[in-house]
């Protein structure tokens, strides 16, 4: 065997140098070796940085509301709600299944270039049938708006505006089906700057119009989704700009649209489980709006408020706990053992200072905080109570969500899916009984109480997992690295 020469071993070294970098700005490198801090900056920052962007949203919207010191005005954003889960739900059928698609089909061209070709078919398929279907229930709530308005728990003080804001966000359905899927469809690409730019334009976007619409021209809860739907257009504007003008395979020409078996089977079956999560969602949103109505529109505004100040650290939280889930997955297949704990405990250390520090400062200024967006002092006293039991569950629900991630990092889909549907199941039960035997206080706490039961039940699967964990690190290997990497993109 021959010893290089000294010439071109320094050529080889100069080389490895230059490449060095390069590997060090890639998304494998991030998983593989990079140092647990970088790699959790790097894979959950801009999932964080979303998840903010959707809690400011709310907060914007009732906080020009608020300032109208109508409190029958915030009521009717709380009860319209489940009708904006609704409308993600359409988006996410076909977003997330579309997206996870075009993901596979982009990771699998690397063997076979000619999966490349049905990309445009999924793409232009879950543009246009989130579109279509966002149009069919927008045209079905529209023409049922007044018994939908008192299926979501508005009385007579608060059914017109409910109707109003309702309304207006039904006639927008197509546009904020159509922002979520394209949403999902960018993020397939890899483009994870981009759906935070396009997201803090429509920030950005929705501040400017609430003030426009409500403070000048004074158009109440329809001005907050008249600019809900108007920021969505700008975001939607934005995204098929970027993948027209970027993006190599995707098109979302009508022209590619399909109804072929090939491309509907694999969208809809990843995305119609997020419907049913969403079904659930909205199911127990209903249940607490009307229990919460009985007492007035005090605690129905008090708990809109809260639950959106609420949002801002558990969306944050958020970010880590799906951030961290291809880190966990790719290196539990990899059979590191080292790296899979690092980030575990890394990313259980951020979940709990994050979680506490938020909750802590809250705390401490909840009245101040509060007070930002109602001035009604007996919706203030029911509003901080209210406060302290949400961020309470927000620090459970953080841990929760991490464990969840676990269990999904690691192939464990029974234990993932007895973790995501816990919340809804154990929740009905509670609130009825916490009605029902406390009035008010029991429905203030009923999720918090629920989320530390659901905290308890994901410890016991842990423990009782645990063998099967260590048992399936020792049997890692690269191979099953590259999977478990496909399975967490899906």
């Amino acid at each position: 065997m021959s010893t290089p020469t000294e010439p071109e071993a320094k050529t080889d070294l100069s080389a490895a140098r230059e490449a060095a970098p390069d590997a060090a700005h890639t998304n494998r490198w991030y998983l593989s070796s990079a140092p647990i801090v970088s790699a959790l900056l790097h894979l959950c920052v801009p999932m964080a940085a979303a998840m903010i962007v959707g809690a400011i949203y709310n907060l914007t919207n009732a906080g020009f509301i608020g300032s109208l010191e109508d409190t029958a005005l915030l009521a009717a954003i709380t009860l319209g709600s489940p009708v904006l889960i609704l409308v993600m739900g359409v988006g996410n059928v076909f977003g997330v299944g579309g997206g996870a698609l075009v993901s596979r089909l982009l990771g699998g061209a690397e063997r076979d270039p000619s999966r490349v070709a049905i990309i445009k078919r999924v793409a232009s398929y879950s543009l246009w049938g989130s579109v279509v279907v966002g149009a069919v229930v927008a045209a079905i709530g529209l023409v049922f708006l007044s018994p939908l308005v008192a299926l979501l728990g508005a009385d007579a003080s608060v059914a017109a505006p409910t109707a109003a804001f309702v309304g207006v966000l039904l006639g927008f359905v197509p546009v904020l089906a159509a922002a979520v899927c394209l949403e999902q469809l960018v993020r397939a690409e890899g483009a994870a700057k981009q759906v935070m730019v396009a997201l803090v334009l429509s920030a950005v976007v929705n501040l400017a119009l609430d003030a426009l619409f409500i403070l000048v021209l004074n158009w109440g809860v329809a001005g907050a989704a008249v600019a809900t739907g108007l920021a969505n257009v700008v975001v939607v504007a934005y995204f098929v700009l970027w993948l027209t003008r970027n993006s190599e395979h995707v098109s979302l020409s009508p022209r590619w649209f399909t109804l072929a078996g090939s491309v509907q089977k694999p969208v809809l079956g990843v995305g119609v489980g997020t419907l049913l999560q969403s079904a659930f969602l909205i199911v127990t949103a209903l249940v607490l709006n009307n229990l919460a109505a009985a007492y007035g529109e005090g605690p129905l505004a008090a708990m809109g408020v809260a639950v959106r100040i609420a949002q801002v650290p558990e969306f944050l939280i958020m970010g880590v706990t799906l951030g961290v889930l291809p880190l966990l997955a790719y290196s539990y297949g990899k059979g590191d053992g080292a790296r899979f704990g690092s980030a575990l405990r890394a990313s259980a250390i951020t979940v709990g200072a994050v979680a506490a520090l938020a909750a802590a400062l809250l705390l401490c200024f909840r009245e101040q905080v509060f007070a930002l967006f109602v001035a009604d002092a007996s919706v203030l006293a029911i509003g901080v109570v209210v406060l302290a039991a949400q961020l309470i569950a927000m620090i459970a629900n953080g841990f929760t969500g991490l464990i969840t991630s676990l269990f999904q990092a690691t192939g464990r889909a029974l234990p993932a899916t007895i973790m995501s549907a816990a919340q809804g199941v154990l929740f009905i039960p509670v609130v009825i009984a916490g009605s029902v035997w406390f009035g008010l206080p029991g429905i203030i706490w009923a999720l918090t109480v629920t989320e530390v039961a659901v905290l308890a039940v994901g410890m016991v699967l842990c423990v009782a997992l645990a063998p099967a964990l260590k048992r399936g690190l020792a049997e890692g290997s690269a191979e099953r690295a590259e999977e478990a990497l496909e399975m967490a993109a899906t």
